[in-house]
């Protein structure tokens, strides 16, 4: 019987050492190997549809069927006569509001009344805007400005504009000024709130950045603090202009003379539900057209939000 190799008596064979080289690892993965080339990318022309998709046709044709859409669920109401709930009975047609127009638009007191209105919350937008901006950058800046001015405010602020009326009519000496206080309440508050977060929401490394630099306080106002507030302080400007709107009309309504809120005011203690129509369209179209002012005027002081912004 052949006996054991013992293990000391071991010897490994030669060609063992060459495989243990060739078994140890690279000092990479992928060296040695050589990279195909890459395909070359070639520009590729969109789509037409895509093209169309992503410009301002798409948009346009989209707020034309959601206009359309109301302007046809309202013929099909009325024609109809819908009562479920909500009562069509007495709701003037499309056709009917816009023979209103036609008719409205012979004489001069539409008109006169569209202006007024304009006229007002031009103004009280106005003051609001440059107090509620100012006061705002102060509180949002100053301690001492924000413990001495936010608690009455806070005290002022919960009031409607619209509870204001009586008090402005005995406060001022004209009637047309008490409708432009009331307006100017409704946009104070949301311009005022905003501007004060756009303001403590500013990175502190920017104002420290500037202050190394040797920017003063005035520099650093203009050039960081109210720059970096832009976003939120425009933000306030639209959400005050449809304040400002909602606390005009119950103003106008109220205790006014003229106005479109007078106007579809009279219109309903005459029974004209046409003119009530009218009115309350009027009252959209210039809201629309004033928040579509303040959105032209974001992307003129802003143009750099255009290249931060994405698309859906």
């Amino acid at each position: 019987m052949r006996a054991l190799q013992r293990v000391e008596d071991f010897t490994p064979p030669l060609e063992a050492a060459p495989a243990r080289a060739a078994a140890a690892p690279p000092a990479h993965v992928g060296q040695g190997v050589t990279p195909l080339p890459l395909p070359v990318a070639t520009p590729t022309t969109p789509s037409l549809w895509r093209r169309f998709w992503d410009g301002r046709g798409a948009m346009l044709l989209m707020a034309a069927i959601s206009i359309a859409g109301v302007l046809l669920f309202w013929q099909l109401a009325t024609h109809y006569k819908l009562d479920a709930y909500i009562r069509f009975n007495n709701i003037p047609t499309p056709a009917a509001v816009l023979e209103k127009v036609v008719e409205v638009n012979s004489s001069p007191k539409f008109i006169t009344n569209i202006g007024i209105s304009v006229r007002r919350i031009l103004l009280g937008f106005l003051v609001a805007t440059v107090l509620g901006v100012g006061l705002g950058v102060l509180i949002g800046r100053y301690r001492l400005v924000r413990g001495l001015a936010m608690p009455a405010m806070e005290i002022f602020r919960p009031i409607p504009a619209i509870a204001w009326v009586p008090m402005s009519i005995m406060l001022w000496p004209d009637n047309e000024v008490s409708i432009v206080f009331i307006t100017f309440l409704g946009a104070f508050f949301p311009i005022l709130l905003n501007t004060v977060h756009g303001v403590e929401s500013l990175d502190p490394v920017l104002l420290r950045a500037a202050r190394t630099l040797g920017a003063g306080e005035a520099s650093l106002l203009r050039h960081v603090v109210i720059p970096g507030a832009l976003p939120h302080i425009f933000t306030g400007l639209a959400v005050g202009m449809g304040v400002a709107w909602v606390s005009l009309i119950a103003a106008e309504m109220i205790s006014g003379q003229f106005g479109i809120g007078y106007f579809t005011w009279e219109a309903y203690s005459l029974i004209s539900y046409a003119e009530i129509a009218l009115g309350m369209i009027t009252i959209g179209v210039l809201g629309l057209l004033c928040s579509g002012g303040i959105r032209l005027l974001a992307k003129l002081a802003m143009p750099w939000q255009a290249h931060s912004g994405g698309k859906a």
